[in-house]
């Protein structure tokens, strides 16, 4: 299945999923989606095995991360980027994501970031 998001001022507004019968091209997909919804919208493929510009089974990374409702549409970077979670947090050039100041902790443990004392708390 292919997989695409819609722009609004380069803001995904929702993310739809086309047969790859259909979607035999992005140029195919948007075609089929403008046509459905008799409009002229952006369209944008994205893939559902990527993230932090990685294929998560092992193909070619698309567009860095798969794009959810709220994300940016980055035309220069060709990258779907999620908003900024705290204003500590950095913008990552390799995985279009952002990173926070202080790892997460790794023990299993469900963690929040807690933006006043810049550190992961255990959730409750």
């Amino acid at each position: 299945m292919a997989h695409f998001a819609k722009l609004d001022n380069n803001i995904v507004q929702k993310v739809i999923v086309v047969s790859n019968d259909v979607a035999t091209s992005e140029q195919a997909g948007v075609d089929f989606l403008n046509n459905l919804y008799k409009t002229n919208d952006v369209w944008k493929q994205t893939s559902y095995n990527t993230q932090g510009g990685v294929h998560r089974l092992g193909g070619t990374p698309f567009r860095k991360n798969y794009a959810a409702i709220g994300y940016t549409y980055d035309a220069a970077r060709d990258a779907f980027i999620p908003p900024q979670p705290s204003n500590s947090w950095t913008f990552n050039e390799t995985t279009c994501e952002w990173d926070a100041p202080a790892g997460r902790p790794t023990d299993g443990q469900l963690w929040d970031w807690d933006e006043d004392t810049l550190s992961w708390v255990l959730r409750p």
